[in-house]
């Protein structure tokens, strides 16, 4: 396992406890873990550092808008977000907010987020995001749970926020909002006894009051992050500045290991929600580096052209973002033609067969680059250097495909909320790392613990299990749940619920979860995510979801069939109708059923690991419905609840 070094040998089961493969970590920290740069203690110490080593560089741009029509990127520079941060920090604890006290932050990420963000690190207040796609059951949820005293609004969520009262105001005393308030607003809110701030205003809250920076230790809290719950409320993952600080030197290390270490003249494209952590520590590693953050317009359907404006050099994506631009390009390049398809299909596999051979991407066809893959390259907007995919698993074909044809290296992580994002990440120019999340990070220790009832065995030849981590960016507990942070820390080692299975290189290949296992009737174990994994690699479809329990013998899905397909193929077999009607056509489910059966021959399924029924939604999953988590992970019992019908049709209409 040539990319880590075992640091602890592995035990047998005893007293109760499964066994437990070796602890490995990453072989760039052979010699001990980087240690953070003198004086950085905090987050605020992150920003403050990077402000006297670099005032003037670009730190926070957004779109111009002029006569309704968005134009350039303008820019706040770094000691120009240092002093709105100073003037917002003041006005907060003008209004009674001291260290240690909880600040909201609720809305689509700007400028304002980041200044709003800075200000609680400098005075030592708990900042708590609140998911921009969070109903307002879940934000009520926080608010009191968290005891949050004063929240910061994006505009338009101002409404949303108002559906908390009466119940947060037990709580929540002040109200500013990213931008301005209107004269109804302002009116029910002082209706309820609080205080409520356009921007502007309040930057003048706390003027000539002379507020000092309290000391920021590196176990202070600065962050409580609510984890969208697959079930149950949200949790409040506590997350100290020691965590980020080591991350950051982790990841630097990686970097600069991998000759791709950020610079001040990198770029991001901030528009995965700061208030989920895989966003959080990017934004803050580029903070570090004194390199600039643009932000998107908050709509998807524009992000291209926010891409192609901004020309970022580095793009993170969730997988579902990186799904619909490999979508995009496939169409494009079916419908370009014989010509254009013979030469991008003779380009794809001369590239890909010398990447394959250990060749460098920008070595394995540099003709072939300029005449072919450049112009996907500039859909990108021509710079992007690094495409980092994370939040939920990348499939394989995807990965591969933009790895040969984007110009630029694409990786996969993985981390946790609790393990402050970043724990594994797999190493540019590496082709046999697709379909693996990489070898640890250089901050972390790992393991794997055997689990039995699953049949993972982490002492085998190929080991397998539930995958732990030890190191300093773990979270610090749940907030106010001692009792489910002692469910998953035992003895120093957090227990993730993933199941992972080790690579010959020391990469780690993520396989299934501990929980989402149920018996079926006949008394055999389904480990589902594993299948929804095996049937997401039919390319005519886009989204899956298996059901099954202990009173039915067999499995059943829900499936959300790829529409240009599903089109193609209704088209070449002569069924007329838009995409719905298709949909409820016998024909296609026969089709879409045919399709998830040779890939589970392929896969040597078992008999009872096979779908014996589908129905076909052409909706998508969605957050609208609550059926997804903000970071897109299924949200199983509601999917349940909200297909019910469905399925006792399916089960009944099957016998």
């Amino acid at each position: 396992m040539k990319h880590v070094v075992e640091v602890e040998k592995g035990r047998e089961a005893s007293d109760g406890r499964p066994s437990v493969g070796p602890a490995y970590r990453s072989v760039f920290a052979k010699d001990g873990f980087p240690q953070p740069i003198p004086g950085l203690e905090s987050c605020w110490d992150v920003f403050r550092m990077s402000v006297e080593k670099n005032p003037k560089n670009r730190m926070l741009g957004r779109r111009e808008f002029v006569d309704g029509k968005a134009g350039q990127y303008i820019w706040l520079t770094y000691q120009e977000v240092y002093d709105t941060a100073m003037k917002v920090g003041a006005s907060i604890r003008y209004c009674g907010v001291e260290k240690g006290d909880h600040c909201g932050i609720y809305g689509a990420n700007c400028p304002e987020w980041v200044i709003g963000m800075e200000a609680c690190n400098a005075h030592g207040i708990y900042c708590v995001p609140l998911y921009d796609t969070l109903g307002p059951g879940a934000v009520e949820f926080i608010i009191c749970h968290a005891e949050v005293q004063i929240v910061f609004v994006e505009e338009k969520k101002i409404m949303e926020l108002l559906k908390t009262f009466p119940n947060s105001t037990k709580f929540l005393k002040t109200i500013v909002s990213f931008g301005k308030v209107n004269p109804e607003q302002r009116e029910e809110v002082e209706k309820f006894g609080l205080a409520i701030y356009s921007w502007e205003e309040f930057l003048l809250v706390g003027e000539n009051q002379p507020f000092d920076l309290p000391v920021n230790k590196k176990t202070d809290i600065c962050t409580i992050m609510y984890t969208s719950g697959t079930t149950g409320d949200p949790k409040g993952v506590m997350i100290s500045n020691e965590s980020i600080i080591t991350l950051i030197a982790g990841v630097d290390r990686l970097l600069h290991c991998e000759h791709e270490q950020l610079h001040e003249n990198d770029v991001y494209l901030s528009y995965l929600p700061l208030a989920h952590i895989f966003d959080r520590v990017i934004e803050e590693l580029f903070i570090f580096h004194g390199a600039s953050i643009g932000f998107w317009r908050g709509d998807v359907k524009l992000l291209v052209e926010d891409i192609g404006v901004l020309k970022p050099t580095v793009f993170c994506a969730v997988p579902r973002v990186l799904d619909r631009i490999y979508s995009g390009l496939q169409d494009k390049i079916s419908s370009g033609g014989f010509l254009k398809q013979t030469l991008f299909n003779f380009a794809y596999k001369y590239k890909l067969r010398n990447m394959k051979r250990g060749r460098k991407h920008e070595e394995a066809s540099p003709v072939l680059d300029k005449i072919v893959f450049s112009k996907v390259k500039q859909g990108l907007g021509g710079k992007v250097r690094l495409i980092l995919s994370g939040a939920a698993p990348l499939a394989s074909h995807v990965e591969a495909f933009l790895r040969v044809v984007t110009c630029a290296h694409v990786v996969q992580g993985y981390g946790l909320t609790e393990t402050c994002a970043g724990t594994f990440v797999s190493l540019p120019n590496d082709f046999a790392m697709v379909g693996t999340v990489g070898p640890p990070v250089p901050n972390v220790d790992v393991c794997l613990e055997s689990v039995p009832e699953m049949g993972y065995d982490a002492l085998s030849t190929i080991p397998r299990g539930e995958i732990c981590i030890r190191g300093e960016t773990l979270f610090s507990g749940y907030y106010k749940r001692e009792d489910l942070t002692n469910e998953v820390m035992i003895d120093g080692w957090f227990h993730t619920g993933d199941v992972g299975e080790w690579q010959p290189d020391g990469s780690l290949k993520i396989i299934d979860r501990k929980k989402n296992i149920f018996k079926l009737s006949q008394g055999e174990y389904v480990a589902v995510e594993n299948l929804e994994n095996i049937y997401g690699l039919v390319p005519d479809i886009d989204s899956i979801w298996i059901y099954g329990n202990s009173f039915e013998s067999f499995l059943v899905a829900i499936v959300n069939p790829n529409e240009q397909a599903l089109e193609r193929w209704a088209e070449e077999n002569g069924l007329s109708g838009d995409f719905a009607a298709i949909c409820e056509n016998p024909k296609a489910k026969e089709y879409i059923l045919g399709e998830l059966t040779k890939i589970a021959k392929a896969n040597k399924l078992k008999g009872f690991e096979f779908i014996k029924a589908v129905y076909l939604d052409p909706i998508p999953f969605d957050m609208e419905r609550d059926l997804l988590t903000p970071t897109y992970k299924k949200k199983r019992p509601q999917l349940l609840k909200y297909y019910q019908t469905v399925i006792n049709g399916l089960y009944k209409n099957t016998k």
